[in-house]
């Protein structure tokens, strides 16, 4: 990788954590796209979950008042539960399907009938949350709209859906590392100096972010946050054909 390259990539993570530092999410969606345009698909998941670990950490620790930790216990649960179902193939998807399953994703949660769907959130949601959402990420990179529909199903503020959700991406993400880092053979890897690129600039835009989600009503995040995610959705479900069909 040269150093231009990395520098750009560093802008991108520094603009995709002041995102997710607002909202929560989205960040992560338009960072695995741009990684999967220049990266192998291992290597940009390897990428992908160092800055993703670094910034749900960073903004864990920023609002760490304000997480729901035994809905962190047993999100994690569900999350082994599928990485331990996921690790018996080793599947690694190629371009075209990881970008159409994540454009897809939020449009497919939108088709399940409400009556279908968790009014709340409580324990059981939260494992059976952890468990999908991880399986979707092992296959697009991200849980996408999966994990925010869960976490805009309860009852909380803004900080603590926020919050909690860091608490429960960064162990999300460090399986994903386990995953295709020490389980893929051809994960490649990430020179040291892009894996300390990418946790600064993580850090850098969380921190960003938090100034303006302190300025932002509950109702102003909900609204905002889905917006985003069907943009996202419909530009990946775009991209996703594009390489499905060969034209790029």
């Amino acid at each position: 990788m040269t150093i231009s390259m990395a520098l750009g990539l560093g802008l991108v993570m520094v603009f995709t954590a002041f995102l997710s530092g607002i909202f929560g999410m989205a960040g992560g969606m338009v960072l695995i796209g741009v990684l999967l345009f220049l990266l192998p698909l291992p290597m940009a998941m390897v990428l992908h979950a160092v800055t993703q670990m670094a910034s749900n950490g960073w903004r864990a620790f920023l609002w760490w008042r304000h997480i729901q930790w035994r809905m962190t216990a047993c999100y994690i649960g569900g999350c082994a539960i599928a990485l331990g179902l996921w690790s018996l193939t080793l599947y690694v998807p190629d371009k075209a399907v990881a970008l159409l399953m994540l454009g897809l994703s939020p449009f497919m949660l939108r088709a399940i009938p409400a009556s279908l769907m968790p009014a709340t959130l409580g324990p059981r949601q939260a494992v059976g949350g952890g468990f999908a959402c991880m399986a979707l990420m092992l296959l697009t990179g991200v849980t996408g709209p999966l994990i925010d529909q869960l976490f805009l199903r309860s009852t909380w503020t803004r900080q603590q859906i926020v919050a909690t959700k860091a608490s429960c991406q960064v162990f999300g993400h460090g399986f994903k590392l386990l995953y295709f880092g020490g389980l893929i053979e051809q994960a490649g890897s990430v020179e040291p100096y892009m894996l300390a690129i990418a946790v600064a600039a993580s850090m850098l835009g969380t921190t960003l972010g938090k100034q303006i989600l302190d300025r932002l009503s509950d109702a102003q995040f909900r609204s905002w946050a889905g917006r985003l995610i069907t943009v996202l959705g419909l530009y990946y479900v775009g991209y996703g054909l594009v390489l499905l069909v060969g034209i790029a």
